[in-house]
């Protein structure tokens, strides 16, 4: 009876490993003019996580990205400082539509990055992305697995 009980737990482990690995990853779809282009992301939902950002990264995956969540809605301002690689930074609004694109970031540059007008949140993705896929202002943005409520400073 014990072997039998160690195979039956082992099942019941390897299937919840197995469906803990099919769960959706955190995403971001852009809802563009000619179609919907979805990025999975890592979250940025503290001081701590948004101060780090993607530095020291030597290389972001395709279809992979950063989304930065901010309490309220603001002008945002970012650097490049220890980034090595360009990111285009897309700003939304609280009400999920892209306020501006800030494209083709130089890395390491210190130079302060924004729009200038409020946003709640910033979607960092490899650079030349959002020209290639036609992202513009004022295209829509859906979150998916991504909880906005709660956030702080």
């Amino acid at each position: 009876m014990r072997p039998r009980h160690l195979l039956l737990t082992s099942l019941y482990l390897i299937t919840l490993w197995a469906v803990a690995a099919c769960e959706a990853q955190p995403t971001v779809t852009i809802l563009t003019k000619s179609g919907e282009v979805p990025f999975q992301v890592e979250i940025a939902d503290t001081s701590a996580k948004r101060a780090m950002g993607l530095q020291y990264r030597h290389e972001l995956a395709a279809g992979r990205g950063m989304i930065f969540l901010f309490p309220a809605e603001a002008p945002q301002t970012f650097w490049m400082k220890n980034t090595p690689i360009p990111l285009d930074m897309i700003f939304i609004d609280h009400d999920r539509k892209i306020v501006g694109i800030v494209e083709q970031t130089t890395p390491f540059s210190l130079e302060p990055r924004s729009v200038g007008v409020p946003s709640q949140f910033v979607l960092e993705i490899n650079g030349g992305l959002a020209k290639r896929y036609g992202i513009q202002a004022g295209d829509r943005v859906r979150f998916d697995g991504i909880v906005t409520e709660g956030v702080t400073e």
